[in-house]
């Protein structure tokens, strides 16, 4: 109608990337300049240097780099419109119902040597995930901390009570989480949540970021259509 205003746009959410184990915020680079137009936000564990945990106001879209989808169904934004998993899980160790997760004595071996050598355990742990890229000084008690979630902990039932919309952006050649952990840690979910880069590694947002982020794009415009 002649004269009418036009409804104002629905602000955009924030991004909010939390990495994963051994790596900091540093990693998102290359995704957070695909996903340049939208507002972020990143968090650091803290494990080379200052932890970081923004403070999110309005909605936001949740991001997680393995073990960062872990740490987001602990508990989400507040006003969160939906979860991604990038390599992601909800359990990454065996245990009852799970068996396709890492064998909990391997986990217990890189505790104890991340307590004697942490450098070497990291320069292991990164050149599997594909990356022999430079890292800060290491703060052995954050890794440590974590080292020990990534062997106990289980949030399948928080996975299971989402009340989010999901993506699921998992690698075919993924060596630390691999395709039968990926399969059996999303079983539940509907088939179209889970997209697969055939020949995809654990570092997803680093070496398939254009990748990461169309799939992304087209789930925002899924959770926010009108931003």
């Amino acid at each position: 109608m002649p004269g009418s205003l036009m409804p104002a746009a629905a602000p955009r959410p924030t991004l909010l990337f939390v990495h994963g184990w051994a790596f900091d915020a540093s990693v998102w680079a290359p995704l957070r300049a695909e996903l340049d137009g939208w507002p972020q936000a990143v968090f650091d564990a803290g494990y080379f240097g200052p932890a970081r945990e923004p403070d999110i106001a309005g909605p936001a879209v949740a991001i997680g780099h393995s073990l960062g989808m872990l740490r987001l169904l602990r508990g989400l934004p507040q006003d969160c419109l939906g979860l991604v998993s990038l390599n992601g899980f909800p359990r990454f160790a065996a245990g009852p119902g799970f068996d396709a997760g890492v064998p909990a004595r391997m986990l217990d071996r890189m505790a104890r040597r991340l307590a004697s050598d942490p450098a070497a355990v990291l320069q292991d742990f990164r050149q599997r995930c594909g990356t022999t890229a430079p890292f800060g000084a290491p703060r052995t008690e954050m890794l440590g901390r974590d080292l020990l979630a990534l062997r106990d902990e289980d949030q399948r039932a928080a996975l299971a009570a989402l009340r989010v919309p999901l993506l699921v952006l998992a690698g075919g050649e993924d060596p630390i989480v691999p395709a039968p952990m990926t399969r059996a840690a999303f079983a539940a979910c509907p088939p179209g949540d889970l997209h697969w880069r055939e020949c995809g590694g654990h570092l997803l947002p680093v070496a398939d970021a254009p990748w990461c982020a169309a799939h992304i794009r087209a789930f925002l415009a899924r959770v926010a259509p009108e931003a």
